[in-house]
């Protein structure tokens, strides 16, 4: 990658970025295509491949910078000695609204390259996606599972806050209303239903 990409104005920066975060979050990154990038970045693929090299060094930049920028904010939102699960969940996923606002395709990025398949792709972020991977798994540990216990299984109760979560992003990214405050407002009334489902106040 060429650093003289961090001498261009920010404005045409974070287009170029949510250009390609956008065509490599639709299906990976054997379908993306650098034409379609250029198009939506409203930039010539000389221009494209002057900073980045080729699509392959664009995608490990993207992964570099989205996993970088993710976890920033997590680190700003996320209270370190909080183990109560709905309360860490709320925090994750405000960092991700946070980040949202600029990148509104970052996040289904990272979903989607954490499952890529393509050999060279997963060659290129192995290290970082492992760094990655590691990093969010940490901030999962600190929650006190143990208040799933009388369900047998907190694994499937994690996983349908997460399909809940997932859910309402995908319907709600469609609408054309459509902002992080309102989607982190939903996300937070299911939490606090699911909360309520699952604990027994003492």
């Amino acid at each position: 990658m060429n650093d003289k990409f961090f001498d261009l104005k920010q404005e045409k920066q974070d287009r170029m970025i949510n250009a390609s975060l956008k065509i490599f979050s639709r299906g990976g990154y054997r379908h993306a295509s650098t034409d379609e990038i250029v198009k939506e970045a409203g930039i010539s693929k000389g221009l494209l491949f002057h900073y980045f090299g080729s699509k392959l060094g664009l995608y490990g930049f993207l992964f570099d910078y989205s996993a970088r920028f993710m976890l920033l904010e997590l680190s700003r939102e996320v209270k370190r000695s909080e183990t109560d699960y709905f309360a860490l969940t709320k925090q994750m996923e405000q960092a991700r609204m946070q980040v949202m606002k600029l990148y509104p395709y970052m996040q289904r990025f990272l979903d989607v390259a954490v499952k890529e398949e393509h050999t060279e792709a997963v060659e290129r972020i192995a290290e970082k996606k492992l760094d990655y991977e590691d990093r969010l798994r940490a901030y999962s540990m600190q929650a006190d599972y143990s208040i799933f216990a009388p369900y047998g299984d907190s694994v499937r109760v994690t996983k349908m806050v997460r399909y809940t979560i997932d859910g309402l992003t995908d319907e709600m990214s469609e609408r054309y209303d459509f902002s992080p405050e309102k989607l982190f407002a939903e996300i937070c009334a299911y939490l606090d239903t699911l909360r309520r489902m699952t604990i027994k106040e003492t």
